[in-house]
């Protein structure tokens, strides 16, 4: 491999994981346009979280272990039961990094997800406020509970802005020639009354209260980014590893891991939007946690970029597998059941991503 093909590959692979990493902003987007929230049902979710596990367990045990064993017997330097070994051991390695990385995770953004309310009552007023931190797509406890609270919300936003615009048409057909203003007052009263997290109470005690969760949520916000890097960068690795490796097998993955970022980046976004009702920076949280992908590609390439020797890609490859076995097997599958319980997807849509990438080997190699 001579170092311009190299360089070659490695802008390349960077591109993909800049591509697969901006994915989550894809799925940010959607606080912006709450009708599109409806259009995340369970099968969609279920079925996209299926087909990229099946792409990264594919790709994994049939093409990137085995570029691990034969970079290590690479020019008959070592005999291939010994290249199998090594091969089988930085496998390991890297389902145990995973599981470290796993259990950081939780450590670092260990939050409960749900609604807290305050037990004080002012005059017998009660408020309830929803409280939610960004999180992974496989992070909730309740994920079908989060998607219809999402649904019912972006329903009822429609309907206040139907409300809204209803009002504002109506007042400014039968507001009194010259006057301007004239039914404004009416629209600003929609829009009070829609404070969604607000059922009863004084205008001190809501915005105390409100006060309160908004700080919570930004002491929380550096825990969860650091959660949220730490469990996507291990995919920023592998796309960019399994790119140097084969171009052609990067762009599959990257498209895989693309699309179980998409809910990603809406699994992060609607929680900060709907605790703070700004569509700004929830879609900013969103981007944000898929910028941790470029920057695993620059830590890899900070690695390969002196030191290309096929023992020092045998490793990489070997972890890069056990990472995305792992990610695929604790993270994407059972989520995905989770949004799928009877199964009439998931199977299926793991044997189609399997399929794509063997067909997109196959094609290659012939």
């Amino acid at each position: 491999m001579t170092t311009d093909s190299t360089n070659g590959d490695a802008a390349f692979a960077f591109a993909l994981v800049c591509a697969a990493g901006g994915a989550t902003g894809l799925g940010a987007s959607v606080v912006f346009f709450p009708s599109l929230v409806k259009l995340a049902s369970k099968r969609v979710l279920a079925s996209s979280l299926g087909f990229s596990a099946g792409v990264m367990l594919y790709v994994s045990f049939v093409e990137i272990f085995l570029k691990s064993v034969g970079s290590f017997e690479r020019e008959g330097r070592r005999p291939e039961n010994t290249a199998y070994i090594y091969g089988t051991l930085c496998f390991f390695l890297g389902c145990f990094i995973m599981v470290l990385l796993d259990i950081m995770v939780k450590k670092i953004g260990g939050y409960s997800h749900g609604h807290e309310t305050s037990g004080e009552a002012t005059n017998d007023l009660k408020i309830e406020l929803t409280q939610e931190a960004p999180h992974c797509v496989g992070c909730s406890t309740d994920p079908i509970g989060d998607l219809k609270g999402w649904h019912e919300k972006a329903q009822a936003e429609e309907e206040r802005k139907r409300a809204m615009d209803t009002v504002a048409v109506s007042k400014a057909s039968s507001k009194p020639e010259g006057d301007e203003c004239a039914g404004f007052d009416d629209v600003e009263d929609v829009e009070d009354n829609s404070k969604a997290s607000i059922v009863v109470g004084t205008p001190e005690t809501v915005d105390d209260y409100e006060a309160k969760n908004n700080a919570k949520l930004v002491r929380m916000g550096m825990n969860t980014a650091i959660a949220i890097a730490l469990h996507n960068f291990p995919e920023g690795l592998a796309t960019f590893v399994a790119t140097l490796a084969d171009p052609n097998v990067g762009a599959v993955l990257a498209i895989a891991i693309g699309i179980h970022n998409v809910p990603e980046g809406l699994c992060v976004a609607l929680p900060i939007y709907y605790a703070t009702g700004n569509r700004r920076k929830a879609f900013l949280w969103g981007v944000l946690s898929g910028l941790s992908e470029p920057v695993a590609a620059l830590l890899g390439w900070a690695i390969l970029a002196n030191h290309f020797t096929d023992d020092v890609y045998a490793v990489m490859f070997g972890v890069v597998a056990g990472m995305m076995v792992v990610i695929s097997l604790k993270e994407l599958i059972p989520t995905a059941h989770r949004y799928d319980p009877q199964d009439t997807v998931v199977t299926y849509s793991a044997i189609v991503g399997m399929a794509v990438m063997s067909l997109s080997l196959c094609m290659f190699i012939v």
